[in-house]
């Protein structure tokens, strides 16, 4: 099992695949882990060398052997027919949407997607001549219904990185088919692990790998992947945009993805737990994990997902500025800060109303984003719970 990939039992569990995927220690003097190969120059010994447009490397910035590495073992998770690295998750983005629609076209985008992921649709592809138009997240099949024939694409991010919200994705990769309309899911959040767009009818996944493939909050890195009618198109796409990341990032992604089951595990035990205590606190209004039973698109989750992400928001009565202050400086073990996926726990308080459109988010009160890191429950427990007393104790 540590020899190359194509020698594997196709059958391997995802933990297999995670452990012995994307090393090719033949290859490589037998070294467990895939060798950072730094460099931009390859040198062609003959003519016939360099014009062999067939040759498995010609120039660093297309590829080399750790980030080739990095998209086998991408790839072989996602079930796709391949998978291109980007610089960060929204460089992932961006390449998914370019390589799906063109000027004239019209994108239709959750009204949950993360807020970056907006800004380039309304911003970025607008100076291209592409409209970008939001939908409701719980739309499922009724989608079919704004398609016109400008229609090319839909971004899913299921669930919304803030409000959480589950889409139904067969539903609507379903309508989309029919119409010939390509469809891409951010599946950050569940990783491939326990949710798989493609196989649910995707045409494209992407990740920010900064999160949970890396896990330690120490590289930035975007992937895409594609089936088999998509995936000439987003490598070409990738190549013209000249979109590339460093062999260290890739190597550092290889590193975390060895432990990612491992991780998801605890991930999202412990992130449910939380999420179920945090519901029996007096000064909590309302948590929205669709792990939660009581969440409204829990059996959603229930029927496409094997399991939950570390990330979740919850909902207290709104207070003065001071009263946040107080809560969130006195933080002892949670860390305020962007991205999540890494050891650490994170808290941050958010305001969901700037960005919504087509469902303004109407609910009152201060939102939190939290992901449930490594640390003892017990511990976050106690953190949350002195945390919510300073909160309480000013008006």
């Amino acid at each position: 099992m540590t020899k190359n990939d194509g020698e594997r039992d196709k059958t391997a569990s995802m933990e297999t695949i995670l452990t012995h995927g994307g090393r090719a220690s033949d290859d490589h003097l037998g070294f467990v882990n895939m060798p950072v190969f730094r460099g931009s120059t390859i040198l062609f010994k003959t003519l016939d060398e360099l014009e062999d447009y067939k040759a498995p490397y010609r120039y660093g910035r297309n590829d080399n052997p750790t980030t080739r590495a990095l998209c086998d073992l991408v790839s072989e998770l996602e079930g796709a027919a391949g998978t291109v690295v980007a610089p960060s998750g929204l460089s992932a983005v961006s390449t998914a949407l370019l390589a799906a629609v063109s000027a004239g076209d019209e994108l239709l985008m959750t009204d949950s997607a993360y807020e970056p992921t907006r800004t380039f649709a309304s911003e970025g592809l607008a100076r291209f001549g592409v409209t970008t138009r939001y939908y409701d997240p719980r739309i499922g099949a009724g989608i079919a219904a704004l398609f016109t024939e400008r229609t090319k694409a839909v971004f899913v991010e299921t669930p919304g990185s803030l409000t959480f919200e589950m889409q139904d994705l067969p539903a609507i990769a379903g309508a989309a088919e029919a119409r010939g309309i390509t469809v891409i899911v951010d599946n950050s959040w569940a990783t491939p692990l326990y949710h798989r767009p493609l196989q649910l009818g995707a045409d494209m996944v992407m990740h920010a790998a900064t999160k949970m493939f890396v896990g330690h909050s120490d590289a930035m890195v975007g992937t895409v992947s594609a089936n088999e009618k998509l995936w000439g198109r987003l490598k070409r796409t990738h190549r013209i945009l000249g979109v590339a990341i460093s062999p260290d990032d890739s190597y550092l992604t290889l590193r975390g993805l060895r432990t990612l089951a491992v991780r998801m595990k605890h991930h999202s035990g412990q992130s449910a737990a939380f999420a179920a205590w945090l519901q029996g606190q007096p000064e909590v209004e309302e948590v929205y994990h669709p792990a939660l039973p009581d969440h409204p698109d829990h059996a959603i989750f229930k029927r496409d997902f094997t399991g939950a992400g570390s990330l979740f928001t919850f909902r207290l009565k709104q207070r003065s500025r001071d009263a946040l202050a107080a809560m969130v400086n006195g933080f002892q073990l949670f860390g305020m800060g962007y991205s999540w996926g890494g050891y650490e726990s994170l808290c941050i308080p958010f305001n969901p109303t700037n960005i919504r459109t087509a469902v303004p988010w109407t609910a009152p009160g201060q939102l939190f984003r939290v992901h449930v890191g490594l640390e003892s429950l017990d511990d976050l427990k106690a953190d949350m719970s002195a945390a919510l007393q300073r909160y309480r104790a000013i008006a």
